[in-house]
C-alpha cells in the first residue's frame, strides 16, 4: 500500500439544497448547494449534470468570467446562473480569525 501524507482528513455535517431550474436561456441547472464550516462560509456548487463544482462566495460572483471558466457556460446562462446565486450564497465569515 502507498504511504499517504494527509494534509487533513475529517468528517462533519453539512447541509445540501437541490434545486433545478431553467431560465429563459432554456438552459437547464440542475445544481446541489452545500453548506459546510469549510471554505470560510462560501458554499460548494455541482452542476450534477456535468459534475463540475466550485467554492462559490460573494466574490467569485463579481468576477467576470468565473461561471462561464467553472461551469463551461455562455454569457447568457452564466447571468442566469449568477442571479440565481446572488440569492443564495451568502456573506463569507472568517471563523479562524
Amino acid at each position: 500500500m502507498t504511504e499517504l501524507d494527509y494534509l487533513y482528513d475529517g468528517t462533519e455535517e453539512t447541509k445540501t439544497r437541490f434545486v433545478c431550474f431553467v431560465g429563459e436561456t432554456l438552459r437547464r441547472f440542475d445544481l446541489a448547494i452545500t453548506t459546510t464550516s469549510r471554505f470560510y462560509g462560501k458554499k460548494l456548487v455541482t452542476d450534477m449534470q456535468s459534475g463540475r463544482t466550485a467554492v462559490i462566495g460573494p466574490d467569485d460572483l463579481e468576477e467576470e468570467g468565473y461561471l462561464e471558466h467553472v461551469y463551461k457556460l455562455n454569457g447568457e446562462e452564466a447571468a442566469e446562473l449568477r442571479s440565481f446565486l446572488e440569492e443564495v450564497i451568502g456573506p463569507v465569515h472568517f471563523t479562524d480569525l
